[in-house]
């Protein structure tokens, strides 16, 4: 027996008067309606509803039921809505990973404006250099960083890229001298940040040359904001992603090295488990963060090139 439908059946009788009016509205036959009903009472045990050749009336172990009834078709109907209309209206809570310095640097941010334009979105955001399982974690979103897109049966939509500076305190490069071209870090003490896409290598481009460089190994450090801290403090030379080493060029804290050569840039990816009948609240964090982050990236470009920031 189908028990939503029997419930939905019985609700209708009691609210129609009758068998037969019930049978109208719902454009079946009176024995249809008057089946389901005794099936009903059969699966229950019990009488629902006392009747003559004139009317009905419920027995005090409907009306209980009617009440039940009506508060459980009441939830199903909301709970469908909901779910159909989730791809329409961003709605619920959102949870999003990212790794630790994106999400201090621009993505705290950004979730304070996107808020204000969807107050009904509740997101939960978790940063960790360590990416999890985005279906086991239980998350909607994943915000990645790596070389191309990732090796991932999840949808990946490329949110713009991220690239890297060499930067040092104004105090160590008076100590210890400015580096003119990439073999020169050789003799320098270098802050490293444990990074599993780049590894241990440092690699520099110009005039279509590509020099890798394996800097020796003062410090290293798995977040890239505690190295521009160590930085900062005359410890040595680090490479900091642009979005990290942006801020402290600008206080004058750090000034940029070899800025003639282009170095290693990551793409930015978000992951989420299927374009079909995306989530609204996912697709509009994606997108809001596929216009914003490449303005955010370009307000720091300004910063690296501009050669008061410069050794």
């Amino acid at each position: 027996m189908d028990m939503l439908q029997a419930m939905r059946v019985f609700v209708r009788v009691v609210d129609a008067g009758s068998f037969t009016a019930a049978a109208k509205l719902a454009d079946t036959s009176t024995a249809q309606v008057s089946r389901l009903v005794a099936e009903l009472e059969n699966h229950l045990h019990a009488r629902l509803l006392n009747r003559t050749t004139r009317r009905l009336a419920l027995t005090e172990v409907g009306a209980r039921f009617l009440e039940r009834s009506r508060e459980i078709l009441a939830q199903l109907e909301q709970a469908q809505e909901e779910a159909c209309g989730a791809h329409l209206t961003p709605r619920g809570r959102l949870r999003v990973h990212s790794t630790t310095g994106l999400g201090i640097q621009l993505l705290a941010g950004l979730a304070g404006r996107y808020g204000e334009r969807y107050p009904d979105v509740s997101l939960d955001l978790t940063l960790s250099q360590h990416q999890p399982d985005l279906l086991e974690a239980g998350l909607d979103v994943i915000i990645t960083l790596s070389r191309e897109l990732p090796d991932s049966e999840l949808i990946a939509q490329r949110l713009g890229e991220v690239g890297n500076v060499v930067c040092a305190a104004p105090g160590y490069l008076e100590q210890h001298g400015v580096p003119r071209q990439p073999s020169d870090l050789q003799r320098h003490r270098c802050l490293r940040l444990a990074d599993p896409v780049f590894a241990d290598e440092w690699r520099f481009f110009a005039d279509g040359i590509e020099d890798v460089i394996r800097p020796c190994e003062a410090f290293k450090v798995n977040v890239a904001e505690a190295m521009a801290s160590a930085a900062e403090a005359g410890m040595g030379i680090c490479l900091l992603p642009d979005y990290v080493a942006a801020p402290a060029l600008q206080r004058g804290a750090l000034l940029r090295l070899l800025p003639r050569y282009r170095l290693q840039e990551k793409q930015i990816h978000a992951l989420y488990p299927s374009r079909r009948f995306l989530d609204a609240k996912i697709k509009t964090w994606v997108d809001f963060l596929a216009l914003e982050l490449p303005r955010a990236f370009a307000s720091y470009h300004g910063i690296l090139q501009n050669p008061a920031h410069w050794a």
